[in-house]
C-alpha cells in the first residue's frame, strides 16, 4: 500500500493518546481554565475590596471614637483637674473592651493608664494626629517580640499634661487575616469545584463526541443505516444530532434511489442499445435490398430518438429539481393553457377510443412557467391515454381546473386501471414502472418530471383514487399565493 506523503500525515498517536490525555485538549478543558481564573480574579478583588472598606471603615470608626472620648476627657479635666480625669480613666480602663489610656506628666512619667510605655518621642513631639503608635502593654516592654500597635491620638493638657487615647489594632489585623483566610479559602473551593465541574463536562462531551466519531466511522465503512445517539435531553448536542440525523436519512434515501436509478437505467438503456446493434449486424451479414436496409436505418433512428428522449427527460428534470430551468416565470391563464394541450391530444384520445371532456372555465392566473406547465400536463395526458385505452369498457379522461382559498388545482382523471394506494408515492420516482413486462413505451420519467414541475411552482402533485381509475392533481400556488409542499 502507497504510504501518504510527510506533509499529509496526520500528527503521530494522536487519536491512539489515553483518554485521560486526550480530555486535556479538549475545548471543555479550555474553557473551564478561563472561567475558572476570570472567576477567581473576579472573586479575589471582590473579598479584597470588602476587607480594604471594611478596614477603612473600622478605622473610621475609631477615629471617631478616640476623638469623642479626648473631648469627653477634656471635659473631666476642667470640671475637677487632673483627680477626677486620673478617677475617670481608672473607670474607664476596667471596662470589658476598654480602649487604651495613657495619662503623663510634664517628666513623662506615668501617672494612670492601661498602657505601661509609650516611646519618648511620640509623647515629645506634639503631633496630635491620629496614627499608628507602638505601645507595652501593663507588665510588658517596648522591645517585646510581639510589639503592639494602636491607634491613638496624643493631647496636651494644661499643666503640662499628656493624655493618649486610642484602640489596638490587633482587632482589625485578626479581621484582615479572617479575610484572607477566607480568599483562600474560596478560591481552594473554586479550584476544587471548577476541576470537578471540568472531569464531568468532559467526560459527558467525550462520551458525546466519541459517539460521533464511532457512527461516522461506521457510515464511511458503507453502513449509511448509523444515526447518532440522541439522549432526550433536548440540549444542543441532541438538537445537532436531530438536525445530522434527518440529513443522513435524506442521504440514505438519495443513495438507494441512486442504486434504484442506476439499475433502472442499465436496465432500460441496455434493450435499446442491444436491438440497434443486433439490427446493423444482421444488415450487414445479410445482402438484402436497399429497402430492408433502409427499414433497418429507420427502426435505429427510432431507438436513438428513444434514447435521446430519455436523457432529454433526465436533464430536464434534474434542472428542474434544482430550479436551474432558463424559462421565465410570467402570468399564465390556467384554463387557456389546459385547453391548449387538450386541443393537441383529443386527436390521439379519439385514434384511441377514449372519451375527452374538458371543464374549466373563464381565467384563472397563475405565475408559472408555461412550457414547463404544459409538459408536465402533457405528461398526464399521455399517460391517462395510454392506461385507459387498456380498460374494459369504454375510457373516459376528464380534464378540470378550479381555484380555491388561494390555490389552482389543475385535476386529470380516468376511469383506467389507476395505481395501488401503496405504490402512489413509488412511481413518482425516476425510471419506476409498474408494468413488470415494460411492454408499453416509455421510461417511467413522466410523473417524475410532473413531481419536479409542481415543487418548482412552490405547489405540489397528488395522485388519489378515482373509483374507478385514477385522479392526478397539480396543486399550484395562485398568483401572489404559497402552496406548502408536501408529500406526493
Amino acid at each position: 500500500m502507497a504510504s501518504l506523503p510527510e506533509g499529509k500525515r496526520g500528527k503521530p498517536g494522536l487519536g491512539a493518546q489515553p483518554a485521560r490525555l486526550r480530555m486535556f485538549r479538549t475545548t471543555a478543558f479550555k474553557l473551564s481554565m478561563v472561567y475558572l481564573a476570570v472567576f477567581t480574579i473576579f472573586a479575589g478583588f471582590l473579598i479584597l475590596y470588602i476587607a480594604s472598606n471594611t478596614a477603612h471603615l473600622v478605622s473610621i470608626q475609631i477615629r471617631e471614637a478616640v476623638d469623642l472620648e479626648l473631648k469627653a476627657l477634656e471635659a473631666q479635666y476642667r470640671l475637677g483637674g487632673i483627680r477626677r480625669l486620673t478617677r475617670v480613666i481608672e473607670r474607664r480602663s476596667r471596662r470589658p473592651g476598654a480602649s487604651l489610656y495613657l495619662v503623663t506628666n510634664s517628666a513623662g512619667e506615668r501617672i494612670v493608664g492601661n498602657v505601661e510605655a509609650l516611646p519618648a518621642s511620640v509623647l515629645a513631639d506634639g503631633d496630635t494626629t491620629m496614627r499608628p503608635i507602638p505601645y507595652a502593654r501593663l507588665g510588658g516592654e517596648l522591645d517585646d517580640p510581639e510589639p503592639h500597635l494602636a491607634l491613638a491620638r496624643v493631647f496636651q493638657l494644661s499643666g503640662g499634661y499628656t493624655v493618649m487615647v486610642g484602640r489596638d489594632m490587633g482587632e482589625r489585623e485578626r479581621f484582615i487575616s479572617i479575610i484572607q483566610r477566607s480568599l483562600l479559602l474560596t478560591a481552594g473551593m473554586m479550584v476544587v469545584l471548577g476541576m470537578a465541574s471540568w472531569l464531568f463536562v468532559s467526560r459527558r462531551v467525550m462520551k458525546r463526541i466519541d459517539s460521533v466519531a464511532d457512527t461516522s466511522r461506521q457510515i464511511m465503512a458503507g453502513d449509511l443505516s448509523g444515526r447518532l445517539e440522541v439522549t432526550g435531553t433536548g440540549d444542543e448536542f441532541d438538537r445537532l444530532a436531530l438536525s445530522l440525523n434527518g440529513m443522513l436519512v435524506r442521504i440514505e434515501r438519495l443513495m438507494s434511489g441512486l442504486k434504484e436509478v442506476s439499475d433502472n437505467i442499465a436496465h432500460d438503456l441496455k434493450t435499446p442499445l442491444t436491438r440497434m446493434r443486433n439490427r446493423a449486424e444482421t444488415a450487414l451479414a445479410q445482402s438484402g435490398e436497399d429497402a430492408e436496409y433502409r427499414d433497418a436505418l429507420q427502426e435505429t433512428i427510432e431507438d436513438a430518438d428513444q434514447l435521446i428522449r430519455t436523457f432529454n427527460a433526465l436533464l430536464m428534470i434534474a434542472r428542474v429539481e434544482a430550479g436551474s430551468s432558463t424559462a421565465e416565470f410570467a402570468e399564465v391563464d390556467a384554463v387557456e393553457l389546459i385547453r391548449d394541450v387538450c386541443e393537441l391530444y383529443e386527436p390521439l384520445a379519439d385514434d384511441a377510443g377514449v372519451g375527452f371532456s374538458l371543464n374549466a372555465k373563464g381565467t384563472i392566473l397563475i405565475k408559472a412557467n408555461r412550457e414547463l406547465l404544459s409538459q408536465a400536463l402533457a405528461n398526464l395526458l399521455d399517460n391517462a391515454i395510454k392506461y385507459c385505452s387498456q380498460s374494459e369498457g369504454e375510457g373516459e379522461i376528464q380534464v378540470s381546473a378550479n381555484a380555491d382559498a388561494g390555490t389552482v388545482t389543475i385535476s386529470v382523471a380516468d376511469n383506467g386501471p389507476g395505481i395501488p394506494e401503496a405504490d402512489r408515492e413509488r412511481v413518482t420516482e425516476r425510471f419506476v414502472r409498474l408494468e413488470a413486462s415494460r411492454s408499453k413505451p416509455g421510461a417511467g420519467l413522466g410523473l417524475s418530471l410532473v413531481t419536479a414541475v409542481a415543487k418548482l411552482h412552490g405547489g405540489r402533485f397528488e395522485l388519489d383514487d378515482n373509483d374507478p381509475g385514477l385522479k392526478a392533481s397539480l396543486i399550484l400556488p395562485a398568483k401572489g399565493g404559497s402552496v406548502g409542499s408536501g408529500p406526493v
